[in-house]
């Protein structure tokens, strides 16, 4: 099973309950991989309300979200890293999606034209969302709190400093997504190889939204808005159910947080099987470094790799996705 965390002593003073919570956090960390937390500071937005305010963007015509689409689905525009991408017929996975990034809650400061992963977010007209723009950033702030404070909270649990992964998250880029899983058409499966889609669940025949992956980054934070499919690799080989709980986050970690604690934490292989006729929403927010941190082995835990600069490998990441092709010399490796 998924262990389900009490969130609410990481936001409360040093003692027993906040270190009971630290272990349990790390024990799902280095076992799982997986978790869902709960009892989260009224102040985090993730009541089924006001997620919903947040996806009110999918609601608006295809002519007004055309203009949010990045580079590689429209010419014509000039972000390539941030915006909306389209749904595509022939793919494995049949979903759309919208990538903000730091300027959505902390304005022009956190841009840098000269540097496509500090790109400025295009957003939809403020009159035909009314508020979305404040609530998206309100969102975004309050995930940064969460995710700072389940490194923290992995940090005590390893017996290092607690502000040990802090100095790397200042002037973080990391991507708040809205994601949108509609009922997939029939014409959607042409050219698709079947084994990429199809899969076999609980005895039934099921179709793969999300194919299998591994998160590349540190942390994820997902919530799911109420709807089922989510499912983590277990350490015996069979798919476990990440069932949605309401008010919650699933969390998982990356590769690169894999790597930074000398395995320590795990990085699992999860995916998103299909409902059947019901449509799939959910939000992930990917707590990342600032382009210009140093990953470095942390000597205590014993790891050896070469130092880099975060932003080299998220480009380096990024452009070996379909929507990214081509565009490598659009940012030049700065280590």
């Amino acid at each position: 099973m998924i262990p389900i965390i009490d969130a609410s002593p990481l936001f409360g003073p040093p003692g027993s309950a906040r270190n009971s919570t630290d272990a349990a956090i790390l024990d799902a960390a280095t076992k799982s991989g997986f978790m869902t937390l709960g009892n989260l500071p009224a102040h985090v937005p993730i009541t089924a309300p006001e997620i919903d305010r947040l996806l009110r963007v999918f609601n608006l015509p295809q002519k007004v979200t055309q203009h949010l689409w990045r580079q590689k689905f429209a010419a014509e525009q000039a972000n390539v890293y941030r915006g909306w991408f389209p749904l595509q017929d022939g793919h494995p996975t049949y979903k759309e999606g919208y990538d903000l990034g730091p300027d959505i809650a902390y304005g022009p400061s956190r841009v840098d034209p000269a540097d496509p992963l500090k790109e400025a977010t295009p957003l939809p007209p403020t009159d035909l969302l009314p508020g979305w723009q404040d609530e998206m950033a309100g969102y975004y702030r309050s995930m940064e709190q969460v995710g700072a404070a389940l490194l923290r909270a992995i940090a005590r649990g390893l017996h290092l400093p607690e502000d040990t992964f802090a100095p790397a998250f200042a002037d973080g880029v990391s991507t708040l997504r809205l994601l949108h899983y509609p009922i997939r058409p029939p014409h959607s499966f042409n050219g698709v190889n079947a084994d990429e889609i199809w899969t076999e669940h609980a005895g039934r025949k099921v179709d793969l939204v999300g194919k299998a992956h591994v998160d590349s980054g540190f942390v994820t934070l997902l919530c799911q808005h109420g709807i089922a499919g989510l499912q983590a690799l277990g350490n015996n080989g069979e798919w476990l159910d990440v069932p949605p709980r309401p008010d919650s986050l699933v969390i998982n970690f990356g590769k690169l947080l894999e790597r930074w604690t000398a395995g320590r934490i795990k990085a699992t292989r999860h995916r998103v099987i299909g409902g059947g006729n019901v449509a799939r929403y959910s939000v992930p927010f990917f707590y990342e470094p600032g382009v210009n941190a140093v990953i470095a082995p942390i000597s205590a835990l014993g790891g050896s790799f070469e130092p880099f600069l975060y932003g080299d490998m998220l480009w380096e990441a990024m452009i070996r996705f379909v929507e990214f092709e081509g565009l490598d010399h659009l940012r030049q490796k700065r280590a």
